[in-house]
């Protein structure tokens, strides 16, 4: 997962100062979660929620940005060039808000639970599926990249 995404930063990183601030926040979020799933045997509950914590930041950032900013780009490139995105996106993006959900469930239940061994290991838990909820999103996002807007890369949008 996190070779997809050095990958997807070096195929788009410069296209624009947006997508490569979101693929960085992409990759610190990776990071984490990496850190977080190495690391949780004998981990400090309090130790191990605060790294929780920290990473859920990331991860309503990251989120938010997608959903905020690059898909409205996204959209709005595929709206100028007509060329069939927005049909594309459409597929798209309802499978992309179930990960959002995910996420925001992931983010939600950690505020409600205590940092106790009970509470991570449940935590731990769900960790998982939110790691296969990411990695389906970052495949979604990459792919709505380079059909919505590397297929435009130096084009102009027709008047």
């Amino acid at each position: 997962m996190l070779e997809n995404c050095r990958n997807a930063r070096e195929r788009w990183g410069g296209v624009s100062d947006l997508i490569d601030r979101w693929l960085k926040e992409r990759q610190e979020l990776l990071v984490m979660y990496c850190d977080l799933s190495g690391e949780t045997e004998g981990a400090e509950p309090e130790i191990l929620h605060r790294k929780l914590m920290r990473m859920c930041e990331v991860l309503v950032d990251y989120v938010s940005a997608g959903h905020f900013e690059i898909y409205e780009q996204l959209i709005q490139e595929a709206k100028e060039f007509n060329d069939g995105g927005l049909e594309l996106a459409a597929k798209v993006y309802p499978r992309l808000e179930q990960t959002t959900e995910i996420a925001l469930n992931f983010n939600d239940k950690l505020d409600d639970c205590e940092p106790t061994e009970a509470g991570m290991k449940a935590m731990i838990d769900d960790l998982s599926k939110l790691g296969e909820a990411l990695e389906s999103r970052f495949e979604m996002e990459d792919f709505l990249i380079e059909h919505l807007h590397n297929v435009h890369a130096g084009k102009e949008a027709p008047v």
